[in-house]
């Protein structure tokens, strides 16, 4: 049976039943595929499944994942597999690479991807309103990747969160919808509110004129509370956080705002254009010459045979190739490891199987990329091989050596306050002797947090003090 074929099966096979039952029909309003993981039931929404397969013999990926077994070519498009298995630490039986395994192939935006199951069931029809919050008890995975239970037939599934295994991008941002603490941003309320305040002050112990004109002034409070409006409005809808590391830049930021006329944030549009000049040079995209040129003049001398590296926030991985590229020129005889990190997994997943567009050839990355049979450009091996893409929350214990970099552009305003300073100490911990930071052009390390600075051109790095 063809891949196309098995897949209506089972959807006919939800229709007949559906017919069947007509008073279960009315009231169906959630479908779901289900499926097993080493012998329990499982579901996902039946909007991200776009068919499902049986395939084997995945095309191998070097410098990838463990739960990545490789890509496939679903009649043309070239999509990454996952073991789900592996992903949630189930035991997972000696792999045989003769046996056809079985796929959901699921679409979330524009990513489509492969998912490997023990054993697809079938599609089930049940109320939404049926659907149980999730409770750890109900399966062998971390119950924030679980959207719900729902029971049906004698049967209980667990009910997996596609949004927040796959998405968690987006779903983090989703989950940042609560107001921020007045405690949140005090420093940055006191730091507006204070000039004002000593404007007002000043002006009631000037002598008034008996014919001036009496004009109710506005109270001070009011700046205060706009900053209060923008700051909750930023983190719900980005999820950026004000601290002492990007407030500088948010009191600039502020003023320039209210002096175009604007005000409060009203939607998501408006938030990002607040952020838009925050974020760093060639932010998501691989570097050009004069970036480039920048990081390769503030990296410190390193005569170390092998310079460790961690990239949190790695996204898509464009700049950790050009990061990869920059540290090959300025360390020429190391040997060069970058662990690049992302909680979108599949940003972290397809990073490695990035094309390389052929415009970087006329670059200065040009000594560093290879051109294939067909005319492509791809990185050569030593550069691929020196990038290792991870999924990880670097708010989580992270088990990584002693480095020599860290590189995190912009991430650290995007942490939470009860994480950041876990985060910030395990940079410290993990830095080496002669170790630096570089964070974003906008973001500060220097104030509260023990730092020292060093500061060429338009760049900061950061060092142990």
């Amino acid at each position: 049976m063809s891949d196309f074929a098995e897949t209506q099966d089972i959807f006919n096979q939800y229709t007949e039943e559906s017919q069947g039952n007509n008073k279960t029909a009315s009231i169906v309003d959630f479908k779901m595929v289900t499926f097993s993981l080493s012998g329990k039931d499982y579901a996902i929404d039946i909007m991200y499944v776009k068919e499902i397969a049986k395939a084997g013999r995945f095309t191998y990926v070097p410098n990838t994942l463990p739960f990545v077994l490789g890509v496939y070519n679903l009649r043309g498009d070239i999509i990454p597999i996952l073991d789900l298995r592996l992903f949630f630490n189930i035991d997972v039986p000696e792999r045989d690479d003769n046996k056809m395994e079985n796929l959901l192939i699921l679409t979330l935006g524009d990513q489509t991807f492969g998912v490997v199951v023990d054993k697809i069931d079938k599609v089930v029809g049940v109320q939404k309103s049926t659907i149980q919050p999730p409770h750890p008890l109900f399966g062998d995975i971390n119950i924030k990747y679980i959207y719900g239970v729902v029971e049906s037939g004698k049967n209980l599934y667990v009910l997996l969160d596609i949004e927040r295994i796959f998405g968690s991008k987006a779903s983090a941002e989703s989950a940042a919808q609560k107001r921020i603490a007045e405690s949140d941003i005090r420093a940055v309320e006191e730091k507006i509110a204070a000039p004002v305040a000593s404007v007002e002050k000043s002006a009631s112990v000037q002598p008034k004129s008996p014919e001036a004109p009496v004009v109710e002034e506005s109270p001070a409070v009011q700046p205060k509370q706009d900053v209060t409006f923008v700051a909750e409005s930023l983190k719900n809808y980005k999820k950026f956080n004000i601290s002492s590391i990007n407030e500088s830049w948010v009191m600039h930021r502020f003023k320039e705002w209210t002096e175009s006329g604007k005000g409060q944030i009203q939607n998501e549009a408006e938030a990002q254009e607040f952020l838009s000049p925050f974020y760093s040079s060639c932010t998501g995209n691989f570097w050009n010459d004069d970036y480039a040129s920048a990081v390769e003049k503030i990296l410190p001398d390193n005569h170390a045979k092998q310079i460790m590296v961690w990239n949190p926030g790695c996204g898509g991985g464009q700049e950790s190739f050009s990061l990869a590229c920059v540290l090959a020129k300025r360390y020429p005889g190391a040997k060069i490891r970058i662990y690049a990190q992302d909680t979108d997994l599949l940003a972290v997943s397809n990073a490695p199987l990035m094309s390389v567009p052929s415009s970087l050839k006329g670059t200065w990355m040009a000594p560093y990329l290879a051109e294939k049979a067909n005319g492509e450009c791809t990185f050569k091996q030593d550069i691929k091989d020196s990038v290792m893409f991870e999924y990880h929350d670097c708010k989580n214990t992270n088990a990584l050596p002693m480095v020599d970099l860290i590189f995190t552009r912009d991430m650290l305003s995007f942490i939470d306050d009860e994480s950041l300073d876990g985060v910030v100490a395990d940079f410290q911990e993990k830095m080496k002797g002669n170790a630096v930071i570089i964070v974003g052009e906008n973001e500060n390390l220097s104030s509260g947090f023990g730092f020292g600075e060093n500061t060429v051109g338009s760049l900061t790095a950061y060092t142990k003090e």
